[in-house]
């Protein structure tokens, strides 16, 4: 077997993250492209709380805008964000929201099980699925956005469990370029996000995590040569547990890439390109924005590099071809948390 390669199990039929005792399910330990995982037994009781950990994050690329919305629970703590990039002027737009205890975050057990949402002074957010995909509607004092992230009919999403240990364990879903459709107003002013070149993304999140994490996440969502094409790409988290994030979605058809794939890039230049590569994949991402931020309470802290471009190169579908990618749309990220 090629170095990095690793043999995957594709799970087909529905399964229990957790166990009844809340360990880790050894049936649930797999991938699949249609979510199948019951993740109920996450925050449920007292077991382990505080590394209970549980989110909802929507990114939204357009020509125009790109936006970042986000629900989350962390035990101890809810963390809620809106964000808006204006690209031509380069300005960003932020709220941000950190309750005690998760009690300002409404999550489903599981996913598509009912409405995501919060509501706090400041900001408001409803993650609602409805027939034919997902309603993303927020509010501040400048910016309201009612986007539909369309589902269309066959449309696969990765799912993956990272098994950390048989207490420790993530389960994912990454579903990239889904089309996005709807308005976002800012300061009064509505953008309507153009049409066949607009797209959402989703982190679905549940599970118990270490204390301290250090990951990469990139993604991308855009068309090449005639041909809707998705990128989902990850790396040091999920080092040494015989999981990779790692896919590719050819007109709603995924691929899965099992190969822990090398990523190049500089930690003092962020907006130098990136070059993630292997036997399966060759992409270079060129960032054109670096969202940044930083918070340290002592026990508590992160540090991340969310960098907004562009991917090109090539990446190998499940068949061995070699598909291009060209001035794919989307982010690349790292990511130090202490939580």
């Amino acid at each position: 077997m090629t170095p990095g390669m690793l043999v995957e199990t594709e799970i087909t039929n529905p399964v229990a993250l957790t166990l009844p005792n809340g360990r880790l399910n050894p049936a649930a330990v797999g991938w699949t492209r249609t979510p199948l995982h019951d993740t109920s037994g996450i925050g449920r009781g007292l077991r382990r709380w505080g590394r209970n950990k549980r989110w909802e994050y929507w990114a939204v690329t357009t020509p125009t805008h790109i936006l970042g919305l986000t629900v989350s629970s962390l035990d101890y703590a809810a963390v809620h964000e809106l964000w808006v990039l204006d690209r031509a002027t380069g300005q960003p737009i932020g709220a941000n929201v950190t309750g005690v205890l998760g009690g300002s975050a409404t999550l489903p057990a599981s996913l598509a099980e009912g409405p995501a949402r919060t509501r706090t002074k400041k900001l408001s957010i409803d993650i609602t699925e409805v027939p034919g995909g997902t309603r993303l509607q927020a509010k501040t004092p400048r910016v309201r956005l009612d986007i539909m992230a369309a589902r269309p009919e066959g449309h696969e999403s990765l799912g993956v469990v990272v098994p950390w240990n048989e207490r420790q364990f993530q389960y994912t879903v990454k579903d990239v370029a889904r089309p996005a459709s709807g308005t976002v107003s800012v300061d009064g002013v509505d953008h309507d996000l153009p049409a066949g070149e607009s797209w959402a993304v989703l982190d679905h999140g549940r599970g118990r995590w270490p204390y301290s994490m250090h990951w990469n996440w990139g993604a991308g969502s855009g068309t090449t040569g005639g041909k809707v094409i998705g990128l989902q790409l990850g790396s040091k988290w999920t080092d040494g547990t015989g999981a990779t994030e790692n896919s590719l979605l050819v007109d709603g058809r995924l691929h899965k890439v099992s190969e822990d794939l090398t990523w190049d890039y500089s930690d003092t230049d962020w907006l130098a390109p990136w070059h993630i590569h292997g036997a399966t994949a060759d992409l270079v991402f060129t960032p054109f924005y670096d969202k940044t931020s930083a918070i340290n309470l002592g026990v508590v802290g992160n540090r991340t590099h969310q960098c907004f471009g562009h991917w090109d190169g090539e990446i190998a579908d499940s068949e061995g071809n070699r598909i291009r990618v060209s001035k794919i749309l989307g982010f690349a990220e790292d990511v130090h948390n202490r939580w």
